[in-house]
């Protein structure tokens, strides 16, 4: 009755709860997981009448705040009120009886996902409407009132920034296998020294950026954010700064950015010009901290880096990996250290 790898789900269990709770659900149900390295498993539950998705907490024993399905889904349900593009989700399970562990299902939004930033997939004339339609959904989702759709008490409401500066200066100072960098001790310092006054608070994802969106097969536009498991309340522009991280980004480095491409030759905006659409969207004049939000990011980055540098080390010292990651963190700290203006510093 199921192909794939099912990871210990009871198939039959799954789909009599499917048909209690998921209105218009029929069996016979397929499995298939969804490839990647989601820390939070995705399948594809197959029926003759309609393709669902299903996201799961990993199996076995979790941290208590880690793979908060039940938060990714109160966030998708609420924005499906909203001009935010979401899929529409339908039930969330926290009985482990069911297949283990928490999980939720929501539609299975068809469309196109583009996994690289220049849109090499994406004929040229079009490259500048999908860029626009980035810009349009993020600017929606930073315009969601909290107090208006009842996440008020999705996240703390002040310190944002200064919260997630401690948070990722300790991942990055715990983890003694791949060494401390002073380059990254002053980062962390500069930081926590020169945090804006300017505490905004939206709803914010936290992991926006173009693999995470599903473009309408025919058009340019978004047709559903997806992994949302870092949203919260947070500063908007922390977030923008994150997806901006694209133009400040080389080629062939974790994904790939557009720094030295020719966008002209590409007909993608520039920075600015996407700024500045940012900007008219949310009502604003400017962005005056900008700057800092990106030097933060690219620090936040270098320390995630950091940390799997010091997982492939204990896993074998003298791999390749480990070589590999390493300069991949130096290229990060290179970045981050440019961008919050340091480059005098020794």
């Amino acid at each position: 009755m199921s192909t794939g790898q099912n990871e210990g789900i009871d198939v039959e269990v799954l789909s009599y709860w499917l048909v209690k709770h998921v209105k218009g659900f029929r069996a016979p149900l397929t499995i298939e997981r969804f490839p990647g390295g989601q820390s939070n498993p995705t399948y594809k539950l197959i029926t003759p009448q309609k393709i669902y998705v299903m996201r799961t907490q990993p199996p076995g024993p979790i941290l208590n705040s880690a793979h908060a399905v039940d938060r990714e889904y109160r966030v998708i349900k609420v924005l499906g009120g909203t001009n935010t593009p979401v899929p529409i989700a339908y039930a969330l399970c926290e009985d482990p009886d069911v297949i283990g562990r928490s999980f939720f299902v929501m539609d299975c939004v068809p469309g196109v996902i583009h996994w690289q930033p220049d849109f090499p997939d994406v004929a040229r004339a079009d490259r500048a409407n999908h860029f626009d339609a980035m810009n349009i959904a993020l600017a929606s989702l930073h315009q969601v009132d909290p107090d208006v759709v009842g996440l008020r008490d999705f996240g703390k409401t002040g310190g944002y920034l200064e919260r997630q500066i401690r948070r990722w200066t300790r991942q990055y100072e715990i983890d003694p296998e791949a060494g401390r960098l002073e380059r990254m001790d002053i980062l962390a310092a500069w930081l926590a020294d020169n945090v804006p006054d300017d505490d905004e608070v939206s709803i914010v994802h936290g992991d926006f950026r173009c693999n995470n969106l599903v473009f309408h097969g025919d058009r340019a536009e978004v047709a559903a954010i997806l992994d949302w498991e870092l949203s919260t309340l947070g500063h908007p522009i922390t977030d923008f700064a994150f997806h901006l991280m694209m133009y400040r980004v080389p080629p062939g480095i974790q994904g790939g950015g557009l720094k030295g491409m020719d966008l002209t030759a590409l007909n993608i905006p520039n920075e600015a010009e996407y700024v500045g659409a940012y900007c008219r969207r949310t009502g604003r004049d400017g962005i005056p901290h900008l700057q800092f939000h990106v030097a933060y990011n690219l620090f936040r980055f270098a320390a995630i880096v950091h940390g799997i540098k010091g997982r492939a080390l204990r896993g074998n010292a003298s791999s390749g990996r480990a070589l590999e990651v390493a300069a991949v963190l130096e290229t990060f700290v290179d970045l981050a250290w440019s961008e919050a203006g340091l480059a005098g510093l020794r």
